[in-house]
């Protein structure tokens, strides 16, 4: 899908996605979806998997700690194709 063909809410920046750790599964649904390249794929780090609920922790033990996360959240123009997506409805946008 080209930038061009996206009706974006805002301008860049106005929005921030936030990822839910205990939801997200790394499907990378969010990643290809995003016109704006805001997501990529990357592993959870082992000193932000402590504060996961255990269901959280079973989920990310599960996929390998594999997850989304927004490596460019500055570019988001919130057109909301990642939240319409997201099969484990873990992201939200927020104003920034």
């Amino acid at each position: 899908m080209d930038e061009a063909d996206i009706d974006c809410a805002q301008p860049a920046g106005v929005y921030k996605p936030e990822i839910d750790r205990n939801r997200c599964k790394g499907k990378q649904a969010c990643v290809a979806a995003c016109p704006y390249q805001v997501f990529a794929m990357g592993t959870l780090p082992r000193a932000e998997r402590g504060a996961l609920s255990l269901r959280g922790k079973l989920k990310g033990f599960a996929h390998r700690w594999r997850q989304s996360f927004a490596v460019r959240a500055d570019a988001c123009h919130a057109c909301g194709l990642c939240v319409a997506v997201c099969p484990e409805k873990a992201i939200r946008l927020l104003r920034a």
